[in-house]
């Protein structure tokens, strides 16, 4: 095991692959370069102008050249930098890509990985920091995918670039400094199966992507005021853990749902439905969910700070449901 930051996690996790795989390879703005974050530093060098395409600056070209690229029998890793800039391929991407195995009998095989780096980033205001994952788990034919520490996001990635699917990697890019153990030889994570970050008795907090860290530690400090929370990190919301959620809550009663994105419309709210579909109102004593406000991610960092789920926000959010 080796101590990297999650940035470096994931370049490792596609090193492994372009050397395993010859039919792997990336194209985005700038990874000639290394990329934006250092996600393909060294890539060119080792894999030659082939196989690390860096772009003209146009989203739709870079997500339909991906799309064609596969249908040829290749696997290509499609980087658009920041996820905000996605809206400018979603034609390609939802009309094309997440349909052309259905629209096609099959015959068609979409293999490819589009990583969207995401959410609030500082200072980035409301163009560059958006948390916008539950979109795409309502549109049939994509994989979300939204990892939290550097094993997962290694593990993770290396499942999306085997997958047969079109995968939607959703970097948490607020955490790429973020450090953890990676293994030398990075095994593949299975979509659909949470982590369980916490064991708990009072209530399940679920929560995935750049505010798990966040979570955690509320869940240390609600530990300290006698509330002892089980503590489930998704990891994938497309497939989700229905199974695990579902055993937690029939146990403690009790769900918060905590998500960086904007509550309204936020994937926290599919959780909470199924969870109460599944185990009838009955047996749900309290629920809730916490996200950001419905406004712009502004730019000053103490409106940021304001609007951001934080530790101390969960930790009220959990009293309330707990206490009453």
């Amino acid at each position: 095991m080796t101590e990297v930051t999650l940035a470096e996690a994931a370049r490792l996790a596609a090193l492994q692959e372009m050397r395993r795989d010859p039919r792997v390879w990336v194209l985005g703005e700038d990874v000639a370069r290394g990329g934006l974050f250092g996600q393909y530093r060294g890539f060119l060098d080792e894999f030659g102008p082939a196989r690390v395409v860096s772009t003209p600056i146009s989203e739709s070209t870079i997500m339909g050249a991906g799309l064609g690229a596969a249908l040829v029998g290749t696997r290509p890793i499609i980087e658009m930098r920041i996820f905000d800039f996605v809206m400018c391929a979603m034609d390609e991407l939802v009309n094309q890509i997440a349909k052309i195995r259905y629209m096609f009998g099959g015959q068609a095989r979409p293999a490819v990985v589009v990583r969207m780096p995401h959410g609030i980033w500082r200072n980035s205001a409301a163009q560059h920091s958006q948390t916008l994952e539950g979109w795409f788990t309502h549109i049939p034919g994509l994989v979300v995918v939204t990892p939290s520490t550097p094993a997962d996001t290694a593990g993770l990635l290396v499942s999306a670039i085997r997958s047969e699917d079109p995968v939607l990697f959703f970097d948490p890019k607020n955490l790429f400094p973020l450090k953890g153990e990676v293994a030398e030889t990075i095994e593949p994570i299975p979509f659909g199966q949470a982590r369980h970050v916490r064991q708990g008795t009072d209530l399940t907090i679920v929560t995935w992507s750049a505010i798990t860290p966040a979570v955690a530690e509320a869940a240390e400090m609600l530990a300290a005021r006698g509330i002892s929370a089980d503590v489930l990190d998704l990891r994938t919301l497309w497939p989700w853990d229905e199974d695990a959620v579902c055993a937690s809550v029939a146990r403690t009663r009790r769900l918060l749902v905590v998500h960086e994105a904007v509550t309204t419309g936020g994937f926290g709210a599919e959780v909470l439905a199924r969870v109460v579909e599944r185990l009838g109102p009955g047996a749900v004593a309290a629920a809730a969910r916490l996200g950001q406000p419905r406004v712009p991610v502004p730019f000053a960092p103490a409106l940021e700070d304001a609007l951001k789920p934080d530790a101390d926000k969960v930790v009220d959010a959990a009293e309330r449901l707990v206490r009453g």
